[in-house]
C-alpha cells in the first residue's frame, strides 16, 4: 500500500500571531514556522501504518509554496517519509492565496500521477482553518471520504475510522482508496531524531511548479479584514443573587 501525505508550512503554533497595522493580513516576516500540526499527525499515521507493515512507501505531498518550504518537507521526510514534492509558487498560502480549492485540484493531479492507495491529511491548517480540502479533493477523485478521525485501523484494503462526534464515537468503513483527514486525537507525533534529519537531506526532493501540473491558480476569495478578537472585558462582582437576576435579565439580557 502507498501512503500520500500532504503538508503545509504555517507559523508555529506557540507563536503568537501579530496582525498587520494595515488589517490586510498577519505579520509573517522574522516569526517562526513550521509544520502544520494536524500534518504532523498524518505523518505520524501513516509512518506507523508502515512500521506495522500496511504501508510500502509514504510520499509526502505538497507542499505548496516559495523554496523555504522545502524544510516542512524535510522535516516530513526525517519523520521517515520517502520522497518529497514541492509545488514552487510565490502566491501567499494562507487565505487570500492558494485557496482550497487550488490545493485540491494540484493534489488530485499529483495523486493521479503517484496512484497512491490512501491519503491521509490534517483535517485543517491553523492559518486558515478552512477545513475543506480534504473534503474538496474526494469530490474531486470521486473517492470515499472519512474526516476528522481519531482512530484508524486497515484491514484487507479497507479503513476502519473512529471519529469523535456531538453524541460520542462513530465508526465508519472506507474503501481504499480514500481520504482520510486526522483529528487531534488520532496519535502523539514523534520528535525526529538527529541521524534522521541527517538522513533526510539526502532523499529525493522534487520541485515542480502549477504548470507541471496544468493547474492555473484562481482566486474566489478576497480578504476584506484581518483584526485581533475583541478583548475581554473585566467582570463585576454583585452583592446578591437578585442584583444578579437583574443584571442578567436587563444588561445581559441572557434571560
Amino acid at each position: 500500500m502507498k501512503i500520500l501525505v500532504p503538508v503545509k508550512r504555517v507559523i508555529d503554533f506557540n507563536v503568537k500571531v501579530r496582525v498587520k497595522s494595515d488589517e490586510s493580513g498577519v505579520e509573517l516576516s522574522n516569526v517562526k514556522m513550521s509544520m502544520n500540526p494536524f500534518d504532523e499527525i498524518a505523518i505520524e499515521e501513516a509512518m506507523r501504518l508502515k512500521e506495522s507493515g500496511g504501508a510500502s512507501e509514504v510520499v509526502v505531498v505538497v507542499s505548496i509554496g516559495s523554496d523555504k518550504a522545502q524544510e516542512t518537507l524535510r522535516t516530513a521526510m526525517a519523520i521517515g517519509a520517502d520522497r518529497g514534492i514541492l509545488v514552487k509558487t510565490d502566491l501567499a498560502t494562507d487565505l487570500g492565496g492558494v485557496e482550497p480549492l487550488t490545493v485540491a485540484k494540484t493534489l488530485k493531479a499529483i495523486i493521479e500521477k503517484e496512484a497512491p492507495d490512501l491519503v491521509i491529511m490534517g483535517k485543517q491548517s491553523i492559518d486558515d482553518d478552512s477545513n475543506q480540502t480534504g473534503q474538496m479533493l474526494a469530490a474531486l477523485l470521486n473517492w470515499g471520504q472519512a474526516t476528522f478521525a481519531s482512530k484508524l485501523e486497515m484491514k484487507e484494503g479497507t479503513a476502519i475510522v473512529t471519529r469523535e462526534i456531538d453524541g460520542g464515537l462513530e465508526t465508519l468503513s472506507v474503501q481504499t482508496p480514500a481520504i482520510i483527514t486526522t483529528d487531534l486525537r488520532l496519535n502523539e507525533p514523534r520528535y525526529a531524531s538527529l541521524p534522521n534529519i541527517m538522513k533526510a537531506k539526502k532523499k529525493p526532493l522534487e520541485e515542480t511548479t502549477f504548470d507541471d501540473w496544468g493547474i492555473t491558480p484562481s482566486s474566489r476569495l478576497k480578504v476584506i479584514k484581518v483584526s485581533e478578537p475583541k478583548k475581554r472585558e473585566a467582570g463585576i462582582k454583585v452583592d446578591s443573587v437578585d442584583m444578579l437576576i437583574d443584571k442578567l435579565r436587563n444588561e445581559a439580557k441572557v434571560i
